[in-house]
């Protein structure tokens, strides 16, 4: 069995998911003075990560 649009949905979030965290991580702790632009950045890929897994089953 492929992938449908549900599993499609899952990885994509997971995957923004674990970007925003990269982001987040790289912010706090290797680029101090560029913190605030990584987090806001990564929070961003979180909300949207969210969206997608709302999505899943709806489309």
């Amino acid at each position: 069995m492929g992938m449908n649009k549900n599993t499609i949905f899952g990885w994509a979030s997971f995957l923004m998911f674990l970007v925003g965290t990269a982001l987040v991580l790289l912010g706090v702790l290797k680029y101090n003075d560029y913190a605030i632009g990584f987090s806001t950045t990564g929070i961003g890929f979180f909300f949207i990560s969210w969206v997608f897994n709302a999505l899943k089953g709806r489309v």
